[in-house]
């Protein structure tokens, strides 16, 4: 039976909201497919507004993934803002897609991509508009399966209770399976109910089920162990890595936002995966291993990209993107490719010692010269040591000359506080940093018009890395150490006043530890949170620091633990952590191993260039690492205006 569009209900609340373009959907390149032609329907949602939620990648790439298949159906959705969540509730409209504004309870699957953990209140709003119970266990047969993904699914433990499994690592594959299951699973009938067809993808080894694992608490409050508590249900739940990017060249039709966005372009990913071995860094640790695409597959998607999309600038996503392969040759191909139509490049964030004058004039050379930003995260050169950020000071300035030596006028610096074994030295030397980047600046410019910023954020240990152990600094400590830093940067009367200073209070550190290294216990938290009102925690004008504090402090009290538990406290090497039971792929022995080498100040190379060091990826997941070069060149496109072209010529590979 067909489901009907809940536009005309929605429409009429819309001249009472802000921003009600965000609602109305119709996007170039967006997809409404007949509803009853499809056996398997998703929502996915990004838990965001929409302005940050359309550009995401991983969420694109699903819904083109899943639309293209015969009778499967995708469609978005995204968190609505408090006023019109307001109306909503008050009207009875429910939480919708934004294709064909649909009830997300319709669908059979709700997919929730996670990058980060503070967007665990906004799930519960959308649930509670579905009218899909919160709690997992309260669901029956006719509510969507809701299910976790991204970044954050790799410790799903904190909202256990509100998801029915999570998917971790690459989701292009995986959805598949899971809508074959699916599909199968509702042509016989839909037996056993919405158990089996959990019971059935949990078999599988690759989807996480919480309902069928029980956790073990010890009386100091740490956990004893995780169990399956029925049989067939692996001990372990695998991640899914995709090898061969160049089969899977999504999106081929990205998404034209009709409001602003935070990304107005086009961007294609040029690997997946990093070996730099940074140990504070998540996603370059559960990602491994890399994976490169290759230099006519990037040419190809740029230019199906940018025919079907009207973008004027390319970014080439990646975790480090000045370090694939080819990429000097990436550059120089697209911007020759792209120079009379004014197609700028940009890199993300570029590493010191990947960078060169080079490759900057490439990407530059038909488009604006924005800034340039580097990362060296800490800034003394003992506090790289401990996180394994292999950049020297020198380094910096060199490459910090070059740039202003050619006509770059602001750099960016970003930097990270609290990280282990940190002291006020290690950040007040962010400082002289910076005033020998200006001073370098000065001196190879010959102008005194040149900007420095210095954007600082909190450090916040992540599970499935070498710091997954480590104490956090609390927000007192953090905001002192930052005051310091600013008084100093602000009593420089040389220099002072050519550096810019952003930082974040350490608050919303604190609670995105508490819920990046939580259990299961901080699902009482999390809803008590959202209950007492707390939306769009990620927005600095919708968090309150005191109303997670002061759920926290009375959800966790009959468990005995509290906010420094989970955020301050150091663990043990023989402490169950709550995302033991969940593979990476990293030997867990390997992650101690570099965390006492962080102790050491011991720095390791990239396995990309010099010999395995076993973190266990490779055999364990049954991947390799797969890099170029490929030795090929871009070629020009096909000559413009010189009439047809012979149908066998084709795109030049």
């Amino acid at each position: 039976m067909s489901v009907e569009s809940v536009f005309p209900q929605l429409e009429a609340l819309l001249p009472h909201v802000q921003k009600p373009i965000q609602y109305v959907g119709g996007e170039l390149n967006s997809t409404v497919k007949d509803w009853d032609a499809c056996d398997v329907r998703w929502a996915l949602m990004y838990p965001d507004a929409y302005e940050v939620g359309l550009p995401n990648q991983g969420v694109m790439i699903l819904y083109e993934v899943l639309n293209e298949r015969e009778g499967v159906l995708a469609e978005r959705t995204y968190s609505v803002w408090p006023d019109l969540e307001e109306l909503m509730r008050e009207h009875g409209v429910p939480q919708f897609t934004v294709d064909g504004h649909r009830p997300v309870k319709a669908f059979d699957v709700f997919g929730v991509s996670f990058s980060t953990e503070l967007g665990y209140t906004n799930l519960l709003t959308a649930l509670d508009l579905s009218g899909i119970p919160l709690q997992a266990r309260d669901r029956t047969v006719d509510d969507p399966i809701v299910m976790a993904g991204g970044h954050a699914a790799f410790n799903p433990e904190p909202i256990a209770d509100f998801i029915d499994c999570a998917v971790i690592g690459d989701g292009e594959q995986a959805v598949l399976e899971v809508t074959d299951i699916i599909r199968a699973w509702k042509a016989e009938g839909r037996p056993g109910g919405r158990e089996e067809l959990l019971f059935r993808l949990a078999r599988t080894g690759g989807v996480y089920v919480p309902g069928f694992y029980d956790v073990e608490y010890l009386p100091d409050g740490r956990i004893g162990r995780v169990v399956p508590n029925r049989s067939g249900v692996p001990w372990r739940v695998s991640k899914h890595t995709v090898m061969d990017l160049d089969e899977w060249p999504y999106p081929k039709q990205p998404l034209v936002p009709l409001a602003e966005t935070v990304h107005e372009r086009m961007s294609v990913e040029i690997f997946r995966g990093c070996t730099r071995g940074c140990r504070f860094c998540q996603a370059g640790m559960i990602t491994r291993p890399v994976r490169e695409r290759s230099i006519t597959g990037i040419g190809d998607m740029v230019d199906k990209g940018l025919k079907a999309t009207g973008f004027e600038e390319v970014g080439l996503l990646s975790l480090s993107s000045a370090d694939h392969s080819e990429i000097g040759d990436i550059a120089k191909g697209l911007a020759d490719r792209y120079e009379d139509d004014k197609i700028g490049l940009s890199l993300p964030s570029t590493r010191v010692d990947a960078f060169n004058i080079d490759l900057a004039n490439e990407l530059t050379r038909n488009g604006r010269r924005s800034g340039l930003t580097f990362a060296p995260e800490g800034g003394s050169e003992r506090i790289r040591k401990v996180i394994n950020k292999m950049v020297s000071e020198e380094d910096l300035i060199r490459t910090v000359a070059t740039a202003y030596g050619n006509g770059w006028r602001q750099v960016k610096l970003y930097f990270m506080c609290g990280l282990p074994t940190e002291t006020d030295d290690d950040v007040l030397q962010i400082a002289d940093m910076a005033t020998r980047v200006i001073q370098k600046g000065r001196e190879v410019s010959g102008s005194n018009d040149i900007r420095c910023t210095v954007s600082i954020g909190g450090f916040v240990p992540k599970p499935h890395t070498p710091f997954q152990w480590a104490p956090q600094l609390s927000a007192e400590e953090t905001d002192a150490r930052l005051a310091k830093l600013r008084d100093k940067i602000r009593g420089d009367k040389k220099y002072g006043r050519s550096i810019g200073f952003r930082y974040h209070d350490g608050k919303p550190g604190i609670v995105e530890g508490l819920l990046s290294r939580g259990d299961r216990r901080i699902g009482a938290v999390i809803r008590a949170v959202y209950e007492d009102g707390g939306r769009f925690d990620g927005w600095r004008e919708h968090f309150s620091y005191d109303r997670w504090m002061n759920c926290a402090e009375k959800a966790l009290a009959p468990f005995g633990v509290d906010v420094d538990w989970y955020t301050t406290r150091e663990r043990a090497y023989e402490e169950v952590l709550p995302w033991d039971h969940l593979d990476s792929g990293l030997d867990k022995d390997w992650l101690w191993e570099d965390w006492q080498d962080a102790l050491d100040e011991t720095e390791v190379e990239d396995c990309r260039w010099t010999p395995c060091f076993d973190c266990g990826v490779c055999p364990q997941m049954d991947t390799a690492i797969q890099i170029g070069p490929t030795g090929k060149k871009l070629l020009p496109l096909t000559v413009k205006n010189a009439g047809p072209t012979p149908a066998s010529s084709g795109h030049s590979h």
